[in-house]
């Protein structure tokens, strides 16, 4: 098998194979893995622009009944911290997030036991009322496994109704990694791999936007973790000819500070900066039907995130103005605005501010 001609396909578009993925991750150099990536990169985006966006991440509890072991956010009903977000706690919220020029709300939390359909329609449409601006990039694929547990309907009906109360889009939250054996270490509590890529069938034929996510360098294989990126090729690939499917990919290390992962096993994030931009690399080769790659500054910073930029990535993310998943677990870098945009132009590429649809605002 040859490296150059693995890599010669992708470039034109065509897939690569689960064999070939392989091969190039353990052999080939990674500067012929960013050069490959970087030209399927100037073949969909020649314009050489890279996004960012302004969001916020708002909680709306804390009380989840996963427990997952990576994760310090998550509370149980009686414990002290839990909590509930309220309709003025959002108001003001909002109110910060569209000062800052934000148009955005992340809306996540967790497997609330309790929480069926109308409690999230009764949330969306309130917000929605309030704030008819801002578009909702809320839940993800395991709060649908549980709404959907919780209310007695399948996800065509939780997710009709959930557009309806105002959702705009989905995000691949919960996806860490999509091999059950992984899942059920890491994760025991949360949706199996086939009910997340279920959703995201569903939520495709709906013609929703979503996007994925990857979590790695905690339990998984190298196998799994590109057989992670070809299950994802595959859903895409069967989405509806004119539905968006999944918009972008995003990937981050494993943040192991304080996590059950690290202080009762001793498992660490081993996932070096060549190994988050050899990712980034191989994402762009092998979704070839995903057209935007985004570099996670918030969990690798900003030099290795600059660099992925010549790596295949065409997106910078958000500036986040509140984050309370990954932060607590170790990651602690911040961009404002202004130096969000410094960091782009300084990689050579031209910032532009998007919504989650990839459109440019205030164009």
């Amino acid at each position: 098998m040859k490296i150059s001609q693995a890599c010669e396909q992708a470039v034109i578009g065509k897939s690569i194979s689960m064999d070939e993925a392989m091969h190039l991750w353990s052999e080939a150099p990674l500067s012929e893995l960013m050069y490959t990536a970087d030209r399927i990169r100037q073949r969909l985006h020649p314009e050489g622009r890279v996004g960012w966006i302004i969001d916020r991440n708002v909680n709306y509890s804390n009380i989840c009944t996963s427990g997952c072991k990576f994760c310090n956010f998550y509370r149980s009903k009686k414990h002290a911290e839990a909590y509930v977000t309220t309709l003025e706690q959002y108001k003001c919220k909002i109110e910060e997030m569209l000062e800052k020029g934000g148009r955005q709300l992340l809306l996540q939390g967790g497997m609330h036991p309790d929480f069926d359909i109308h409690f999230y329609e009764e949330l969306f449409r309130s917000i929605k009322g309030a704030y008819p601006q801002i578009k909702l990039h809320a839940l993800g694929p395991p709060e649908i496994v549980s709404i959907s547990k919780n209310s007695g309907l399948d996800y065509t009906s939780v997710l009709s109704s959930l557009t309806l109360a105002g959702l705009d889009s989905l995000p691949g939250a919960g996806a860490e990694i999509l091999s059950d054996r992984v899942r059920s270490f890491v994760s025991p509590a949360k949706c199996t791999s086939g009910e997340w890529l279920d959703v995201m069938r569903t939520a495709h034929q709906l013609g929703m936007y979503t996007s994925a996510t990857m979590m790695f360098g905690h339990a998984e294989t190298i196998e799994e973790r590109i057989q992670h990126l070809f299950l994802l090729r595959d859903v895409q690939s069967e989405k509806p000819q004119n539905a968006p499917g999944f918009v972008s990919f995003i990937p981050w290390p494993f943040q192991d500070e304080d996590t059950h992962l690290r202080q009762k096993l001793g498992i660490i994030n081993q996932s070096t900066a060549s190994d988050y931009i050899r990712l980034i690399a191989l994402s762009r080769i092998v979704l070839h039907n995903i057209s935007n790659i985004q570099a996670s500054w918030l969990t690798v910073g900003k030099d290795v995130a600059q660099v992925c930029l010549h790596a295949g990535a065409n997106d910078f993310g958000s500036i986040m103005i509140e984050e309370n998943v990954v932060s607590v677990a170790g990651a602690n870098y911040h961009f404002d605005a202004e130096g969000i945009q410094k960091a782009i132009q300084e990689a050579g590429f031209i910032p532009y501010q998007r919504n989650q649809k990839f459109e440019a605002e205030n164009e």
